[in-house]
């Protein structure tokens, strides 16, 4: 019998001022029973930082054809595709193929250390791909603000981003390991 996934809700502020975006959103994340709340919460913080009305969460870990997150525009173009944890070369190649701008969200310390330094030659050539990373202890304090129903904040300013829920507060800088010519959002 095949185990069902976890909803958890969140409403989520965004304040960004780095892109000049002030919204807010009423999510429903669906947790593959092989997901944490770790993976769960990076997913949501790519969603924070990439905020648009079109941008959708993917069908999840089973589907590989999908992505955590993307938005596409009206034709079905994707314009955005976003990949969290350590995702496969082949994974990023074909996203970078279908995809206007493909960004990886690595996480989970010496892991994504080791995962980096196995791809960033054959990942470099990929002009339309940015690689950023969460520290380990960074993407372990936002799991712990992952409830069934959330109520968070998210401030971000100057590349610095904050996510409280109320009691507890995040502080994040994140690791650009490879950019492109574009910021975050677009």
């Amino acid at each position: 019998m095949a185990l069902n996934a976890t909803i958890f809700k969140a409403a989520v502020q965004i304040s960004d001022m780095d892109r000049q975006y002030y919204g807010d959103h009423a999510l429903t994340l669906a947790r593959h029973p092989s997901e944490t709340d770790e993976r769960m919460m990076v997913r949501l913080l790519a969603f924070v930082l990439h905020a648009h009305e079109t941008l959708s969460f993917g069908r999840g870990l089973s589907t590989e054809e999908e992505p955590a997150l993307w938005r596409k525009d009206l034709t079905g173009t994707i314009d955005l595709w976003i990949e969290v944890g350590q995702p496969e070369e082949k994974t990023l190649r074909r996203a970078c193929a279908r995809a206007k701008q493909v960004y990886t969200y690595t996480y989970g310390g010496r892991g994504a250390d080791h995962w980096w330094e196995k791809h960033f030659m054959t990942l470099g050539r990929l002009n339309n791909l940015a690689v950023v990373n969460l520290p380990s202890e960074t993407s372990s304090a936002l799991a712990t603000l992952a409830q069934p129903s959330m109520q968070l904040e998210c401030t971000i300013q100057e590349r610095q981003i904050w996510m409280a829920d109320g009691v507890n507060t995040v502080h994040m800088a994140l690791t650009i390991l490879k950019d492109t010519s574009a910021p975050f959002g677009q």
